[in-house]
């Protein structure tokens, strides 16, 4: 049905409940959307559907993120070591650039340290991003939004320039580059994040050394990529791989993954844990990984991530037949995802804490709006947790890690320290 309406009108015929307040990127109209979210729900009478945020909930790569960020920002401050700038602040900046879209986190950025940007080094930083993408990049979507900035920026005549050195590129187009507003500093922003982002992620999906490595600071440069604690017996669990045998076995490294999340150890009922692992064998779930990275990068994520799996589970103290068919599992994310979403399956400006991303696993899946009281999100941050809600899943559970302990969490149904040991551990799942 379509109807313009009067905002009279309009307030007659919303839901009564909760409602997210969404600011939109710069430029796009309205500023604010209002959104009804789901009605709250703490525990359901049965599970059928778990859709799953990737980066800080599946993953351990919010760290890259953030420094492909911070490096954004050396970049085109000229700032490049810890003498000329500490780098991003924990407590004022991480709330800011985590969870959201690249945009926004973009947008907050340039506000933030608007000061400190040097056009020269912007420019120059735009331009070495935008030859590094026309020459090696993999991503299609992103080269073609790097031709338009080099468009948008008065330089579209390099697109058919990379053959020449970088230096003589640097010198043709230094003088005609133009970042002279906000809307093009957000853009130039990106596309030099991302170029970061992606030599990382080639880096490590080739299995050669990260260049500029020094630059990745207090974070371990073999471990960039890590599935977070719990990951991988959880996920085995709820798609029915595990019976109650094998979850006695486990039930000391679920502990001992929920000591590695919390700092603190807990005592557990393997029994219980047996209990969930043979209801889930009886009703194994739907599975979808939803997150706001674009497809080239989500790929080279999963992929280590299952590979960190599949070493892990060749450790359980479980038969032999069963690590072998958990394991083989994991060798491909489409025998564990139902649906797996990215970006691409959207836009920039529609990405969290918009709705769009879990409403299309969600069609994907080919769930209908009924049985969306079987479903369970869960999520790390404030923008995700608002995304679930807004797309009408009655049961978010946040999962904070230290990047995210400062978020807005109250869209969520419960907040658990723990992570997915506990909620396996302490919580049997929110199952009524």
């Amino acid at each position: 049905m379509k109807k313009i309406m009067t905002q009279q009108e309009l307030v007659r015929k919303l839901p009564k409940g909760e409602f997210a307040c969404i600011k939109n990127p710069e430029g796009v109209f309205p500023e604010y959307e209002y959104i009804p979210m789901g009605v709250k729900q703490a525990t359901l009478k049965d599970i059928r559907t778990i859709v799953c945020d990737m980066d800080g909930t599946t993953t351990s790569t919010e760290n890259l993120c953030i420094h492909s960020l911070e490096f954004m920002v050396r970049k085109i401050s000229g700032k490049m070591t810890t003498k000329e700038w500490a780098g991003l602040d924990k407590v004022k900046d991480y709330p800011h650039i985590i969870g959201n879209s690249t945009t926004r986190h973009i947008e907050y950025l340039i506000d933030t340290y608007r000061f400190n940007i040097s056009d020269k080094h912007l420019q120059e930083a735009f331009l070495e991003g935008a030859i590094w993408f026309l020459r090696y990049g993999k991503d299609p979507q992103r080269i073609n939004e790097v031709k338009n900035s080099c468009k948008n920026m008065g330089c579209g005549a390099l697109i058919n320039d990379v053959q020449l050195s970088d230096k003589s590129l640097l010198e043709k187009y230094l003088t005609v580059c133009q970042i002279d507003n906000k809307s093009k500093i957000v853009k130039a922003a990106i596309d030099i994040y991302y170029k970061r982002y992606h030599e990382i992620l080639m880096a490590v999906d080739r299995g050669e050394k990260i260049p500029m490595i020094e630059s990745i600071g207090d974070i371990n440069p073999n471990a960039l990529i890590e599935p977070m604690p719990g990951v991988a017996i959880f996920i085995s669990m709820v798609l029915g791989l595990l019976n109650a045998e094998n979850a006695v076995s486990l039930n000391p490294i679920l502990e001992q993954a929920y000591a590695q999340k919390c700092g603190k150890n807990i005592e557990s009922d393997a029994g219980s844990f047996a209990i969930l692992a043979e209801r889930f064998r009886k009703s194994p779930v739907k599975l979808a990984l939803v997150t706001s990275s674009i497809y080239y990068e989500a790929n080279i994520v999963i992929k280590q991530v299952f590979q960190a799996i599949i070493d892990e589970i060749t450790h359980w103290p479980i038969d032999e037949e069963s690590r072998n068919i958990i394991a083989d599992h994991f060798r491909d994310y489409h025998h564990i995802y139902d649906a797996f979403i990215t970006a691409n399956d959207s836009h920039e400006i529609r990405l969290k804490p918009h709705r769009d991303l879990y409403s299309i696993a969600l069609n994907t899946m080919n769930i209908n709006s009924e049985d969306f009281d079987t479903i369970m999100g869960f999520e790390d941050s404030e923008s995700g947790t608002i995304a679930i809600r807004a797309a009408g899943i009655p049961c978010a559970i946040a999962l904070p890690f230290a990047e995210t302990s400062g978020h807005d969490l109250s869209a969520a149904s419960h907040i658990v320290e723990g992570g997915l040991p506990e909620v396996i551990i302490k919580h049997k799942c929110f199952i009524k």
